[in-house]
């Protein structure tokens, strides 16, 4: 026969694929019931036609649709073994009922006691975890099952097998009517079974659980032994870690790293099954290997993540790049070079060189607060922004820093700012009209060494609504430089020492001679050369512009 397992990121499910209709979805008469809020209250049918057990799958206009194997289907379509279904976004896969080795995957509920327990007996799992004794391993089942668990740890198999088949190893070693592994969230009361194994297929009944005992578990890394509760007359009551007529039952953490993953149970009815401190340390060795492979599985979901986010950010790295403009206008009589180089894949850093329908050259250069997607994004708006507005035939450069400054302020959250420096040169006669919103004062380089600063004419943009910014001028001559640059620049660092505008000056007074390009790198050379193998923190970005002698 065959099953659907799988999951819904919090619970494990398994239901055998019996003949008939099946509804899947999140109300709760459904046979195959989800309670994920991406599943449709009648999300899906599966149906197993009588004579040929051929399974079908069936999405019944379901909001979030059904995939089969990553195509989502729009009328019945025939699964078999080893077929991926995706129920919105929970996962399924078809398997024989053989692979899950008996076990029976829960979807008890858990309800609390707040009783303290008073038979019972806390061991930490250090003590737990010392060597056993020899009448312990002397055991036929002992060696050969702790083998095959130790194989798991090298099997690529999902964690839902892993857990049911463990606790099937388990039950020759400790003899037990219910075995069950809990996995306990941050918030306790979102605890939950992801595998039992109820010998005889008896229902895993409704789980109730003792707040004192799963912390005693999770904060104090204990494991614990209930020898006879109910002879304490709350535990005749079925007040006890997990309701049932239990004579015995052990619990222990899956303990790994430091942290406690889960909970390892087992109990039994049985007035013969009289659990020990023995049987409490081999439960505790055999949870010691599945929270080896559980942490196993947190490393390769970890790894997966951290995959899909470069991949991620190699995207938007891209983006960003394509963004930029790689190849500045023509602009007879002058000599442009940009450059960026960013500290990680996307910066917060963003420039532009445009020529606008009147024959001006416009540029922009500007450093968004923060760093990463974050500020990538909020570069982008800043970017999109200013450039929607370049074609106004009355273009004015405060007016449109104000628009784009209210933009950010609206739109954006508290802290999201930018420093910005925004240029509008006249090519015949080299007047240059800027706006210096907060930004790092660019350097004007005068053809016989000395240079002058373009200082700020108002605030950050994107802080307040209520900002304003004034206009400010100056002369470009033949042979002279204009160096627009971001703080990465000038904050570029070796150990506590900082690269800072004194050095940065002098080399383009040094370098004022050169090509525009040949300036810039042979300042980054400068910069490299002062940092040696130290990291880069900050994005740099330069624009320079020289107006070519006649």
């Amino acid at each position: 026969m065959l099953q659907l397992i799988g999951t819904d990121g919090k619970r494990y499910y398994s239901w055998p694929l019996t003949p008939g209709r099946h509804i899947v979805g999140r109300q709760k008469d459904c046979e195959f019931h989800i309670s994920h809020n991406t599943v449709s209250r009648r999300h899906a049918e599966v149906i197993v036609e009588s004579e040929t057990r051929q399974c079908f799958v069936n999405d019944l206009d379901s909001r979030n649709g059904t995939l089969v194997n990553n195509v989502i289907i729009n009328e019945r379509v025939p699964v078999q073994k080893d077929d991926r279904i995706m129920f919105g976004q929970t996962e399924f896969r078809v398997a024989d009922a053989d692979s899950v080795d008996g076990a029976t995957p829960s979807r008890a509920k858990t309800t609390w006691s707040d009783e303290e327990l008073e038979k019972s007996a806390f061991l930490s799992i250090k003590d737990a975890l010392q060597p056993l004794p020899g009448k312990v391993t002397e055991n036929p089942e002992f060696i050969p099952t702790i083998l095959e668990m130790a194989r798991m740890l090298v099997l690529r198999e999902p964690e839902e097998v892993m857990l049911q088949k463990s606790l099937k190893m388990i039950a020759r070693l400790i003899p037990a009517e219910r075995f069950a592994v809990l996995f306990v969230p941050e918030n306790i009361d979102d605890t939950y079974t992801a595998a039992t194994l109820l010998p005889g297929g008896k229902d895993p009944g409704s789980f109730k659980l003792s707040r004192t005992i799963v912390r005693e578990i999770i904060n104090d890394k204990n494991a614990i032994l209930l020898g006879d509760p109910l002879k304490d007359p709350r535990f005749a009551e079925q007040k006890s870690i997990i309701m049932s007529e239990m004579k015995s039952a052990l619990a222990v953490p899956l303990f790994d790293e430091g942290r406690v993953l889960g909970i390892l149970y087992a109990d039994s009815t049985n007035p013969g099954h009289k659990y020990d401190d023995d049987h409490l340390r081999v439960l505790a060795a055999c949870g010691n290997i599945m929270a080896s492979r559980l942490l196993n599985y947190e490393l390769l979901s970890e790894r997966e993540e951290k995959r899909i986010m470069e991949a991620e950010l190699d995207r938007a790295a891209s983006i960003q790049k394509n963004l930029l403009v790689t190849s500045p206008p023509s602009f007879p009589g002058y000599d442009i070079h940009p450059l960026q180089e960013q500290s990680r894949s996307v910066g917060g850093d963003l420039y532009d060189v445009a020529r606008l329908p009147d024959g001006r050259l416009l540029f922009v250069l500007a450093d968004v607060s923060g760093k990463g997607l974050g500020a990538a994004l909020l570069m982008s708006n800043i970017l999109a922004s200013f450039r929607i507005l370049y074609e106004e035939s009355d273009f004015s450069l405060t007016r449109v820093v104000e628009r784009v400054s209210l933009q950010v302020q609206r739109f954006s959250a508290p802290g999201d700012y930018a420093t910005l420096f925004i240029g509008l040169l006249e090519p015949d006669t080299g007047v240059l009209r800027y706006v210096n919103a907060g930004h790092n004062p660019p350097v004007l380089v005068r053809s016989d060494g000395s240079h002058n600063h373009l200082e700020a004419t108002g605030l950050i943009i994107g802080a307040f609504d209520f900002a304003s910014w004034s206009e400010e001028s100056a002369e470009m001559r033949p042979g002279e430089t204009l160096f627009v640059y971001s703080d990465g620049v000038t904050e570029a660092a070796r150990d506590d020492l900082f690269y800072g505008e004194e050095k940065a000056e002098k080399m383009l007074t040094d370098l004022r001679d050169r090509p525009a390009r040949e300036i810039v790198e042979g300042l980054m050379e400068d910069i490299n050369n002062f940092m040696g193998e130290a990291p880069r923190s900050d994005d740099i970005t330069i624009v320079a512009i020289k107006r070519e002698k006649s």
